[in-house]
């Protein structure tokens, strides 16, 4: 695979250490990506103060002709758009421009699928629709450079909390919240987000299912690290995918690519930077199988977990053919995971398989915990250390795992944000 103006900013930390470029053909995304076009305007909307401008969007996307994109622009005097759910036609795009915000309005009801749980807690945790819905669409997209907020930190109307606060309250009763992803993608191909600044998510930030072609190029996410089950970017089930040239802070994983439903496979995370979350993860749900994944040039700095890989016999499945290469971490409380027991009292015959996974030009500034938990003598972990540098004072846990190579107790210098 070929990638277009692929920035080498956050690779070369130390030259001693990290002498490989990127190569031209990497595994991962099996298509040729290139940095993405903005689509001509189909209608220019402005910001016009309204409480609710959900109708005034959703009728120029109704009527925007294929290729093209609704433009939110902002005017004198006002640039948010308050917006209850959208939905996105096939072959349209939504372009929010320099200035302007599209803010979802905190009203659970505009949210409820029909069983008015939109903002309570329950066990399924599905009552909400997303604010942004791509769905059964080709060539589909969102483009920056203005923002998309999902007030994850406002008081509903008619309630007494935030969607995060109803997050916490779900994790201290053990149950589950109903809250909207900022955006979801199903059943789409050849979606594209570009540019676009996403904050604030009430839940999962973009999350996609059974979806085969993503580009998210220059994106932002940003997100308190106290916003629970906020996750960055969730491939599900979903194949040929590419995250690049993107900077992710937020208060669950940064990345977790799952497979409960379908596989995901060629997926490709190239020259990021991670901040807070709970880092670069795959897992829990593996059931279908996850491969073909390539993590080359990522930066993380203060990331609770940096490489993750997390399931457990309820949800468990094989995770193949995965290479972390070009890495640099600081202040990561565990730089490496990798837990087929996620779930330390999960029962089940899905035994999770972690093998042919690579971990090349590896530079660890800082000391952690290193966690190589495979399931048993019959099914251990399978890896490579390759080029790997760590920090003195580091733990290291292993059981059941197989490693060729070793890490060496020398990492030094900074990484470059």
């Amino acid at each position: 695979m070929k990638y277009a103006d692929l920035s080498m900013n956050v690779l070369l930390l130390l030259p001693a250490l990290f002498l490989s470029a990127i190569s031209g053909a990497i595994a991962g995304d099996t298509r040729s990506v290139s940095e993405p076009v903005v689509p001509q305007s189909c209608q220019v909307l402005k910001a016009n103060g309204a409480a609710d401008s959900t109708n005034y969007i959703q009728d120029a996307l109704n009527t925007c002709a294929s290729g093209k994109a609704v433009y939110l622009t902002a005017a004198t005097g006002s640039g948010v758009f308050y917006s209850g759910p959208l939905k996105l036609p096939s072959g349209v795009s939504l372009r929010v421009d320099k200035g302007a915000t599209l803010l979802a309005i905190a009203n659970p009801s505009l949210f409820d699928t029909g069983n008015h749980t939109c903002g309570t807690l329950d066990d399924t945790g599905k009552g909400c629709n997303p604010f942004i819905q791509i769905k059964n669409s080709s060539s589909s997209g969102i483009y920056g450079p203005g923002s998309i907020d999902g007030q994850g930190n406002a008081t509903m109307t008619g309630k007494s909390q935030s969607w995060w606060q109803l997050a916490t309250a779900a994790k201290n009763k053990n149950t589950k919240q109903n809250a909207p992803h900022l955006i979801q993608i199903d059943n789409s191909k050849n979606i594209t987000l570009y540019q676009i600044t996403l904050k604030n998510g009430p839940n999962f930030h973009v999350a996609s299912n059974n979806s085969n072609g993503l580009t998210l190029w220059g994106i932002t996410i940003a997100t308190p690290a106290t916003a629970r089950n906020t996750d960055g970017f969730d491939p599900m089930g979903s194949q040929n995918v590419t995250l690049i040239h993107s900077r992710i802070s937020t208060g669950d994983d940064n990345v977790a690519i799952k497979a409960g439903n379908a596989s995901s496979a060629h997926i490709s995370i190239l020259d990021n930077h991670f901040g807070t979350g709970h880092g670069m993860s795959i897992g829990s749900e593996i059931n279908q199988g996850v491969s073909d994944v390539t993590v080359n040039s990522l930066t993380l700095s203060g990331t609770t977990n940096a490489l993750r890989i997390k399931s457990d016999s309820s949800r468990g499945g094989k995770v193949t053919d995965v290479t972390y290469e070009n890495i640099c971490m600081q202040n990561v409380k565990n730089p490496i995971v990798l837990d087929t027991r996620y779930d330390s009292v999960a029962t089940g015959s899905l035994i999770p398989e972690y093998r042919d996974i690579t971990f090349r030009n590896l530079n660890v500034l800082t000391a952690g915990t290193f966690t190589f938990m495979g399931y048993s003598a019959s099914k251990p972990l399978s890896l490579r250390l390759d080029n790997v540098h760590i920090s003195k004072g580091s733990v290291w846990h292993k059981q059941y795992a197989i490693i060729q190579g070793k890490a060496v107790e020398d990492g030094v210098g900074r990484c470059d944000n």
